[in-house]
């Protein structure tokens, strides 16, 4: 029990945006708890406001110290951080810690651990769990790190200790790209997180990226929901996840649970977490990293397994047990996650912005959408530009699939450009709907999925249907066509 203040939660302040913070501000009402956001000034949260009880201000979202204030001045005990931004910061666990605020998430000793890739990876290595044959050495010298190389081979990958993302991240296939990538590697990361310290390791081609979920309470009990494949990624972002894994056999699946358990137990770990693994063509499988947050994909595993993760989480914060043991939980059909972005595929993927001018969710059996905008929402470039998540879950794989993208033709967004029918010609595309994914799915069929010429009128007619008829005294009066599409553009 060691770091962990017990007792009921009646104030959470939630330093975050979009629609993470309104799917915290959810579980804390329905606990009947108070949720407070400390969000950026210039930072459109009039959607994730209409959620919570008070609002502060932030200078910035990365600023512990910051955080802390805003939690004494607000009056809440207990901080939750979300993900992104200063989730991973072992900093603002500590500083909880010291100042006897609970903080929803994992010990700063936990965070710590796992905050270097590479001393994660001494870490796993004497838990027993496998990791990618690679160099995680202290010796940080170009000519370390290319003796290194020779005992490794080619192709391998150089990556940045501390961070994630893809940033400092260099696939190298030959001996004489090593030492650019080394600079390009070290560059990025000391610009992303002020720490140029890197490490090796083999490259694996077409590799599956999967993970598992895991949780912890304040009592030592540890228990995995099982695994979601995440292979889809667009330099290293993930664009879709699913539940459970396509095309893995039950032993698999045991043996990397056992060792996301093993992970876990090795940094005591408390709350909502995540233990990565690239896993090979041939089936072998190695620690990537741990999450020490709950993932964005986290409603995937909840609508799979029936729980309800962040309520768990505030209520292990509290000191309470786990709500589950590891016989209790257990896999209902499948689902499916993708996230809608405010973004041009046929751009390089470029952000976009703009006012939402139009805003409709699918709905119908199984269908879930966590949203951080609503019609009238500013899209800026500042921060992430994720608008939301749209999950689909079914008795079965394809019949998730089905679901998800009958649910992607009705969802309209209007006034910015998204990527919803890039999502659509993912998962429909033949390999995907056979379970053949991997980390090369988006290169090696990038050619399929290249929208096709949109069609103006369809495309006015369904803005046309969707919008609502707006009545004015006992007259009803149809918006003209440019009022209902707002800003938008081929």
């Amino acid at each position: 029990m060691d770091g962990v203040v017990t007792g009921t939660i009646r104030r959470v302040l939630v330093p975050n945006r979009g629609e993470i913070a309104v799917r915290i501000a959810r579980a804390c009402r329905e606990m009947g708890i108070a949720p407070v956001l400390a969000a950026v000034e210039g930072d459109d949260t009039s959607y994730s406001r209409r959620f919570f009880d008070a609002h502060v201000p932030l200078p910035s979202y990365l600023d512990v110290n910051a955080v802390i204030d805003a939690a004494r001045s607000s009056g809440a005990d207990a901080i939750h951080p979300g993900y992104g931004f200063l989730s991973e910061r072992a900093e603002l666990a500590a500083a909880c810690e010291d100042t006897g605020i609970r903080f929803v998430g994992p010990k700063s000793s936990s965070i710590a651990a796992m905050g270097s890739k590479s001393e994660a990876r001494r870490l796993m290595r004497r838990l027993g769990v496998p990791v990618v044959p690679g160099y995680d050495g202290e010796e940080q010298s170009d000519a370390a790190l290319v003796h290194a190389s020779e005992g490794i081979g080619f192709p391998l990958l150089v990556k940045a200790s501390a961070g994630g993302g893809g940033k400092g991240m260099k696939i190298v296939r030959a001996a004489g790209e090593l030492r650019p990538a080394l600079e390009s590697a070290r560059r990025e990361a000391m610009k992303a997180f002020g720490n140029d310290r890197l490490l090796l390791e083999r490259y694996i081609e077409e590799p599956r990226h999967v993970e598992f979920q895991i949780f912890g309470d304040t009592r030592g009990a540890i228990v995995h929901l099982f695994e979601r494949d995440c292979s889809i990624q667009r330099r290293y972002q993930k664009v879709v996840e699913e539940t459970p894994a396509p095309r893995y056999s039950d032993a698999l699946r045991a043996k990397m649970a056992a060792a996301a358990l093993a992970a876990a137990r090795g940094v005591d770990y408390r709350s909502a977490g995540t233990v990565e693994f690239i896993v090979t063509p041939e089936g072998d499988f190695h620690f990537l990293e741990m999450n020490t947050r709950l993932q964005v994909e986290h409603p995937i595993t909840e609508q799979v397994v029936g729980v309800d993760l962040v309520r768990a989480q505030i209520e292990v914060a509290s000191g309470a047990p786990l709500p589950w043991n590891q016989e209790s939980l257990q896999q209902r059909g499948h689902a499916i996650e993708v996230r809608i972005y405010a973004e041009d595929p046929e751009n390089h993927f470029l952000p976009q912005s703009g006012t939402i001018g139009l805003y409709r969710e699918p709905g119908g059996p199984g269908v879930r959408v966590d949203a951080g905008v609503t019609q009238g929402s500013e899209v800026g470039v500042r921060f992430d530009p994720m608008l939301a998540k749209l999950i689909c879950h079914a008795e079965t794989r394809i019949a998730a699939i089905d679901r998800l993208d009958r649910a992607l033709r009705e969802y309209a967004i209007l006034g910015t450009k998204t990527n919803a029918g890039y999502l659509r010609r993912i998962v429909t595309h033949p390999a995907f709907r056979d379970g053949r994914v991997s980390t090369r799915f988006l290169a090696e069929y990038g050619g399929d999925l290249r929208a096709p010429i949109p069609e103006v009128v369809p495309l006015i007619a369904s803005a046309l249907a969707t919008t609502p008829r707006r009545t004015t005294g006992a007259t009803q009066a149809m918006p003209s066509v440019w009022e209902s599409l707002g800003t938008w553009g081929l």
